[in-house]
């Protein structure tokens, strides 16, 4: 297949390009670099296979030739981007979305959009299953991301129902490893760069809050096999390993042999309405694509603290 990435340069879409090339398929890159960075896919320059394409898609998209697939995964996604990104993630949600379809529509392309786990809020149930509607605050400062993705989804939708575009939807659950910016914000590569600089390790309130974390590895694994089946409606992808932010901090400082300690902070403003919970519930990506988590977090961090030494190292 041919197939066009939007922000195929950040961390997930740098490791589904290299997946899509090692299954033969001839991938395109499109990213503005807002967060995806050049080192994700400087070892694909060169590929006949690979092409880059250095442009902003909340404008009109222009790509030459015939389209098999279309993977809509550009967007800032951290919570650090929420405060100082807002508008260019909602921006990108709604109209890189409608671009992206409208692409989809002239090429007669299937698409896949990447989702959230967010579009479930700060869940009143646990675990989240693709029917829950969500508990969305969105004027919160998170609500940029979680109400683009929403919209996002909606589009999506509309144009499966209106214009009949074959379409997927992956929620994804807290993903991690090798690519992560140190800046990300995010539990796992704070952690992971402040144990290996000897610094105390940031857990916000009393760290009780739980994630699910899943390796790239298997995220990438499962959206590929979405991108083969016939299912049109939201899956939720991610691993049902629930940790505490606390036991996650102490568990990177043991594995890490560091001599840093746990510092507890009030919970930042770009955080919002940090959710307290957040476990997937994985029965249909089980039942319908046979596809589950491989990784385990020993393995998963374990390669993921490898990387980020060699980061830091540079």
């Amino acid at each position: 297949m041919r197939i066009l990435i939007t922000g195929g340069a950040g961390f997930l879409g740098s490791h589904l390009s290299d997946l899509l090339l090692a299954e033969g398929h001839e991938v395109i890159c499109m990213d503005n670099f807002l967060t995806g960075r050049p080192e994700n896919i400087a070892h694909l320059i060169g590929n006949p296979n690979f092409q880059l394409i250095s442009y902003d898609v909340t404008n009109y998209i222009y790509v030459d030739g015939p389209l098999d697939f279309i993977l809509h995964l550009a967007s800032p996604a951290s919570p650090v981007d929420f405060e100082d990104l807002g508008i260019k993630i909602l921006k990108v949600g709604a109209l890189g979305t409608h671009k992206t379809l409208g692409l989809a529509v002239a090429k007669k392309a299937k698409f896949l959009l990447t989702s959230t786990s967010e579009v479930y809020g700060d869940p009143l149930v646990h675990p989240q299953s693709e029917d829950y509607l969500g508990n969305v605050d969105p004027i919160g400062m998170r609500g940029v991301y979680d109400e683009a993705k929403r919209f996002a989804e909606a589009m999506t939708m509309a144009y499966h129902r209106l214009h009949g575009v074959d379409v997927r939807i992956v929620r994804i659950f807290n993903t991690y490893g090798e690519r992560m910016r140190q800046d990300d914000g995010r539990a796992i590569p704070n952690f992971v760069s402040q144990a290996l600089t000897g610094q105390d390790l940031t857990v916000y309130g009393d760290g009780s809050q739980t994630r699910s974390i899943c390796h790239y590895s298997d995220l990438i694994a499962g959206i590929y096999k979405l991108m083969q089946s016939d299912i049109t409606t939201p899956v939720n992808i991610g691993n049902p390993y629930e940790i505490t932010m606390l036991d996650l901090a102490n568990k990177i400082v043991e594995m890490t042999g560091s001599q840093s300690r746990v510092a507890f902070h009030d919970l930042p403003r770009s955080h919002g309405n940090d959710p307290k919970v957040r476990l997937p519930d994985i029965t249909k990506a089980r039942t319908h694509l046979d596809w589950e988590p491989k990784i385990g977090p020993d393995e998963g961090l374990s390669r993921t603290i490898e990387w980020f030494k060699k980061e830091l190292d540079k």
